[in-house]
């Protein structure tokens, strides 16, 4: 068995038809994530970091950066074993915040192609799965942070999904990309924001997956608004299921009305989806 699965069943029960956590591992309540951020490997202990040096000195690393070596390496099928045994963190606005392992061995490779050659600022991971237990110290280095067993991973840069958004033919592309920017980063820098509670995992799915929400901040900057304000709450329409409602409300700059505008998103499970669709808003 190898280090990842050890450590994997040291800490976290499994099905051992399935492979995947058993409820039996979590004497708390379920917990999911959906989380942006970016991932990084570290070596967990200084045994595996020497003999990674052993295999990139008799690897061609001329004119490769570590990051270029790191990533050449680790995609080679004869030194998977050195990718099973790394320390795979989710880092959200720099700080250490997850320790990543795969519910399926087989999606170690999307560990792997998350590391970027030559990365950026614009870099960005979402990983979706079940958040469990507080890791060892000596699982990573020292690093104790809450262990999350992922189903997903996508990588991708910030720029890529804003350019890739649909976009009003009624509003000015130099328009409708600052609005997005300005929505994107205004749910990403919310305080806490680590994908875990409820009201962040329904803003961070529609961040990746519901481009209305920035057309509808291209629109209303057309029409002199300025989003003023993100809130989420529990649906009161909710009861056997979870709801959040995600209210956006934007400000006129010279009258200082507010239209607020209302979409519902269900996070009872692992993969939130859309309950509703935006529409206007009217506080009660």
């Amino acid at each position: 068995m190898t280090h990842a699965m050890d450590v994997e069943a040291a800490h976290l029960e499994t099905c051992a038809a399935c492979g995947t956590p058993s409820a039996a591992a979590f004497p708390q309540p379920v917990s999911y994530v959906y989380a942006l951020g970016s991932i990084e490997a570290r070596f967990p202990n200084l045994g595996l970091e020497k003999e990674f040096a052993q295999v990139a000195a008799q690897a061609d690393t001329s004119g490769l950066t570590d990051r270029e070596l790191l990533r050449e390496l680790l995609s080679q099928p004869a030194n998977r074993y050195i990718a099973r045994q790394l320390c795979w963190v989710l880092t959200i606005e720099g700080l250490d915040t997850y320790i990543l392992l795969p519910r399926d061995p087989a999606d170690l490779d999307l560990l792997v192609e998350a590391l970027r050659p030559t990365p950026s600022s614009g870099d960005l991971d979402i990983v979706i799965g079940l958040r469990g237990p507080i890791a060892t110290p000596e699982m990573c280095n020292g690093l104790v942070v809450p262990i999350v067993i992922f189903s997903q991973v996508y990588s991708f840069d910030v720029e890529s999904l804003l350019e890739s958004l649909p976009r009003p033919d009624e509003i000015p592309a130099a328009e409708f990309k600052r609005a997005a920017q300005e929505l994107f980063a205004r749910i990403a820098q919310l305080t806490d924001n680590a994908g875990s509670a409820d009201e962040h995992r329904a803003l961070n799915y529609l961040t990746v997956r519901y481009p209305a929400v920035y057309a509808k901040a291209a629109e209303q900057l057309a029409r002199d608004f300025a989003l003023t304000g993100v809130d989420v709450r529990p649906s009161p329409l909710s009861s056997t299921r979870k709801v959040a409602d995600v209210v956006l409300a934007f400000t006129n700059r010279t009258t200082d009305f507010t239209e607020k505008f209302l979409v519902r998103v269900d996070v009872t499970e692992e993969f939130p989806f859309l309950v509703t669709k935006l529409s206007p808003y009217y506080d009660r």
